[in-house]
């Protein structure tokens, strides 16, 4: 067999879009260093391919494991190549109704378990000149929808860190990009969604009506995880990836929409805006 074109290390493997992703690598050939939390899902990645997948176990909110198990995938493999931040969950509900404890499990898995994980896979790939990062936000990260505040805002902090990190990374070698899918048929919608303890019913027409309408689409939705790695694969592949890449027509129409009526919104408050030097 030939050896691995690349060495990617994706971080929760066990399902969604990170399984996918590893899928497809391994499929053509690359190796691929994936973190889950349950020894039945590091045994099933392996069993992907024996030779080419190794899984490693890590919960993103454990911050003294972190650095350690991204130690081990460098010594194991010799060097990654790209590394994917995926692992993450969706609070659902209204914002006034989530308890401070809910916003700070949230935050802490996809904002400061994301970051942990950037943090412990940049040293190896500035040393080297060279490294892509792929980090899987959501149209979330751009759009607001009610019941989804918190997470939302979880992805909104991780899209401004990243597009941040993505300038400050310009002279080094390494190259980020955002990946924001829309509706997805993965497990957001079954075990990776979380529901706040409290609901509010004055907040039916809007919370209510758009949570029954997530769960009415679920298992419905129109985008492929195959396609959506496939997509991924592209974006690793390509000497001058995007910043940000859009899944999904509904993530384009969205974000489009928010677009259009944000500019409109500057240019009919355009001489407020202006008229406040002195």
């Amino acid at each position: 067999m030939a050896t691995p074109s690349k060495t990617w290390m994706i971080t929760g493997v066990s399902s969604g879009f990170g399984r996918a992703l590893a899928a497809a690598a391994l499929k053509r050939g690359d190796r691929v260093v994936g973190t889950v939390r349950k020894e039945a899902d590091r045994a099933a990645l392996e069993a992907l391919s024996p030779r080419h997948a190794i899984g490693l176990l890590l919960d993103v909110t454990d911050e003294a494991a972190v650095p350690r198990v991204f130690a081990e995938a460098e010594e194991r493999t010799g060097g990654i190549d790209v590394l994917v931040i995926n692992a993450g969950y969706g609070l659902v509900g209204g914002v006034e109704a989530a308890s401070l404890a809910e916003i700070r499990a949230q935050f802490e898995v996809n904002v400061y378990g994301a970051v942990a994980s950037l943090q412990a896979g940049l040293p190896y790939m500035r040393a080297r000149h060279a490294g892509r990062i792929l980090v899987v936000t959501s149209v979330s990260g751009l759009v607001g929808y009610p019941s989804l505040g918190i997470y939302t805002g979880s992805k909104f902090a991780l899209e401004g860190i990243c597009e941040t990190l993505a300038l400050e990374l310009e002279p080094t070698g390494v190259k980020l990009t955002m990946i924001e899918p829309g509706g997805f048929r993965t497990e957001f919608a079954k075990g990776s969604r979380v529901y706040t303890k409290r609901v509010i019913d004055d907040y039916d027409t809007t919370v209510g009506a758009c949570l029954r309408n997530m769960e009415g689409h679920a298992g419905h939705e129109a985008g492929d995880p195959a396609k959506a790695a496939e997509a991924m694969l592209l974006v690793a592949d390509s000497p001058n990836p995007p910043v940000r890449l859009l899944l999904g027509a509904d993530a384009l129409g969205y974000t489009r929409g928010k677009l259009d009526a944000q500019l409109a919104e500057i240019a009919a408050w355009e001489k407020v805006t202006t008229g406040t030097a002195f």
